[in-house]
């Protein structure tokens, strides 16, 4: 009996620390290390299963996955995990100068896989794209997390944890230097000088203008239009573009009763995305500042449904403004979304959106060219014609009772004199 039991007690301890244990990988290129990772995802999902019902299934990240499809570059680095039965988490990340940060985790999971998803009414393999709270890290530095970091979507919470990533690793050794996050910093105590990188490097958005913001008024725009930019999203199994995207943006951020602009620069700003049948995202990085649009169909229509904006202002201060239940920008699926005048669309209280020369197709590409657009209100002149019909037959008639009044009043004068 006692042998049995000190056998469950060392049975017990050995499934507590399987469950603590997290997935190291070294992601290497020309034979040197160049991308260095540690940490623990745990995973919580509901799905629908016979019966109208819905069950939640739990799991965590296998240290067992593989790393195809992992790769990196002097800007640029994707970790990506495949494991089990077609299902994959990857994160991208992107420098600029000193300093980079992560763009996008990209969590797909299948509903075919009967082991983990027993009785699902679906067999479609689901993509989720979140964006992590992972900025302003040294170059030389890996990011270091160990609190609870929980992301949640729709369907899926992650819970990121015991996080050591260095995306960026210089002369094939991983760096002792760390970034650490804030969870991990005490109140009490001052932050690490790695992340001083915050408040000492500029932004690369070009324009960047601040005013206190009246309580009574409504700000204008004061910084010369936006430059026009051309973001394509590709496919990853056979390279051909699958999202089409063009226009100029302008964010508007209130924040402490002070307003202020930035203009995005296409020219410092890089692409990342992913296309789905029912769902694509759309990621660009421009230093510190990071935007994810994700675009909805019903397989009628299309639209963007939510918008996820973080970064630093011009004067340092980081910013994270997220509103997943948009309707904008809506257009038939066969189509691309167009309005070429400026629009301005509130995303949250603090945060508004200023789009110019937009247009926007996240389905159904063809040879890499915008399909026949749909024209926003203010681009469609063809409103204007009844308008301006009605006016004119309004105007007519006011005329004519105008003349009617007038011929009655002479012809009554006439009467009175004879």
């Amino acid at each position: 009996m006692y042998r049995l039991s000190t056998f469950m007690l060392f049975l017990a301890l050995g499934i507590v620390f399987q469950q603590s244990h997290g997935i190291e990988v070294n992601v290497t290129d020309k034979g040197k290390l160049c991308l260095y990772a540690n940490l623990m995802v745990n995973f919580s999902i509901s799905y629908e299963v016979t019966g109208n019902k819905s069950e939640t299934v739990k799991f965590q990240l296998p240290d067992e996955a593989e790393t195809s499809g992992s790769e990196c570059s002097a800007t640029t680095s994707t970790l990506k995990l495949n494991f089990w039965d077609g299902h994959s988490w990857s994160i991208n990340f992107t420098s600029s100068g000193k300093i980079y940060q992560a763009g996008a985790i990209v969590f797909s999971y299948n509903l075919n896989d009967t082991k983990r998803f027993p009785n699902s009414t679906s067999n479609e393999t689901v993509t989720v794209t979140v964006k992590p709270h992972m900025i302003n890290i040294g170059m030389d530095t890996c990011y270091s997390c160990k609190s609870d970091d929980l992301i949640e979507a729709d369907m899926v919470n992650q819970t990121l944890s015991d996080v050591l990533i260095q995306a960026f690793v210089s002369g094939g050794s991983k760096s002792d230097n760390l970034t650490t996050c804030a969870a991990d910093i005490p109140t009490t105590a001052v932050a690490p000088t790695t992340n001083a990188t915050s408040t000492t490097t500029a932004i690369p958005t070009t324009n960047v203008t601040s005013t206190t913001l009246p309580t009574t008024t409504t700000p204008v725009p004061t910084i010369p239009t936006p430059t026009t930019g051309k973001y394509n999203v590709t496919a990853s199994d056979n390279k051909t573009v699958c999202l089409l995207a063009t226009f100029g943006l302008r964010i508007g951020l209130l924040q402490n009763n002070k307003y202020e602009e930035m203009n995005l620069d296409p020219n410092v700003t890089t692409v990342h995305g992913l296309c789905g049948v029912n769902s694509s995202d759309l990621v660009l990085v421009s230093g510190p500042l990071t935007l994810m649009f994700t675009f909805t169909n019903d397989t009628k229509k299309f639209h963007l449904h939510a918008l996820n904006i973080t970064g630093n202002t011009g004067s340092g201060v980081t910013f994270s403004e997220a509103n997943t239940n948009l309707s904008l920008w809506e257009a038939a699926i066969t189509s691309s979304y167009m309005c070429n005048k400026e629009q301005n669309s509130t995303i949250t209280d603090a945060l508004t959106l200023f789009t110019f020369n937009l247009q926007v197709q996240p389905f159904g590409v063809k040879k890499g060219l915008f399909s026949t657009a749909h024209e926003c209100s203010m681009d469609d002149v063809s409103i204007l014609i009844p308008i301006i019909v009605g006016a004119a037959l309004a105007g007519l008639i006011i005329i004519v009772v105008i003349a009617y009044v007038i011929g009655r009043r002479k012809t009554y004068v006439g009467y009175q004199t004879l």
